[in-house]
């Protein structure tokens, strides 16, 4: 049976239209009670430490980026104050909101019960009003906006380093649809920084020669064959797009290149990972012998945009982050 959010998720996305004419919308803006922005004080729903400066030592650029988009952190409440945690950045869905996206997803408890820094920033509301992230030709700036979404996401890194001791070599991003191509964008122009991302139905960029990173990172696809959103075989969200998507399979071939891997091997592992797909959905593959980072593919046969996922997805998920850090220096 699928969650309630998921279900919520999926009206809007239909209500708003799901051919390729249309801008895919993820989810309805919500208001989280339990959420705490983060803007000049560290903020938790979950009980932590006093252990972090009220007004963090970043450079002002940054400051003011996070004073104008406050976002929401979580911090596990076993924290000591002292221990490097990993940390996730949580990037929504177009027309989402991070609180609606952690939640659907269940990054939050996740977060508790693993142990890591969670945070989840919102998008700039398009004239719709609808949430977006400036991610790449393909979406979803389709008003032309020209905001610098890699200076925001950026800064939130930092901010949340500055607040909590962050673990450097593992720093990860994870993004539904749109966030997934911010994620991605993320990889390719803060590579020296970003670990490893996980993307589900999101898609990188068209133009390979826009994505030079100058650090392996590694790269997690995660799509639904029958996504008729952002489509597992490539296409264009809207007219209002400047250009086309890559295909899944195109996607990790590029981050295959750009970390020196060799041909895709589609294993023999399945899992059970959709709710509401019959058996186990999801075929695990990957480029082999990647001289650095990653470029793997988790295909969910007969799954949609916004697959009713299982706490196990996000357990695989986070146990795929965790095993891809920086190499140590």
């Amino acid at each position: 049976m699928r969650s309630p959010l998921a279900v919520c998720l999926a009206v809007l996305v239909t209500a708003c239209g799901s051919n390729e004419a249309s801008a895919p919308a993820d989810a309805a803006r919500t208001d989280a009670s339990a959420d705490a922005s983060v803007a000049d004080a560290p903020a938790s729903d979950a009980p932590s430490v006093d252990a972090t400066p009220a007004q963090p030592d970043v450079p002002e650029a940054v400051a003011a980026l996070v004073r104008a988009r406050p976002y929401t952190s979580r911090v596990p409440s076993t924290w000591d104050g002292r221990t490097a945690l990993p940390l996730v950045v949580l990037l929504h869905g177009y027309g989402a909101s991070g609180a609606l996206q952690a939640a659907y997803l269940g990054l939050t408890a996740l977060a508790e019960s693993r142990g890591f820094l969670l945070a989840y920033p919102d998008g700039t509301l398009d004239a719709a009003g609808r949430r977006f992230w400036n991610a790449s030709a393909a979406c979803c700036d389709f008003a032309r906006n020209g905001v610098d979404d890699v200076a925001y996401v950026s800064a939130v890194i930092d901010d949340m380093a500055a607040r909590y001791r962050v673990d450097p070599r593992r720093i990860f991003l994870v993004g539904h649809s749109n966030g997934g191509f911010m994620s991605h964008r993320m990889a390719c122009d803060r590579s020296t920084r970003i670990a490893a991302i996980a993307s589900l139905a999101g898609a990188q960029t068209n133009d390979p020669s826009t994505c030079a990173p100058t650090a392996p990172v590694a790269v997690l696809q995660i799509h639904g064959t029958m996504d008729d959103t952002v489509r597992y075989d490539g296409g264009m969200l809207t007219t209002a797009a400047i250009t086309r998507y890559p295909s899944a399979r195109d996607t990790v071939a590029q981050w295959a290149t750009l970390n020196r891997c060799g041909a895709f091997v589609a294993t023999t592992m399945r899992h059970d990972y959709v709710s509401d797909v019959a058996g186990d959905e999801t075929v695990i593959g990957r480029h082999e012998g990647c001289m650095g980072g990653a470029a793997d593919l988790w295909t969910m046969e007969g799954a949609g945009h916004i697959p009713a996922v299982t706490s196990a997805w996000g357990e695989a998920v986070y146990d795929w982050l965790m095993a891809h850090p920086k190499p140590a220096s």
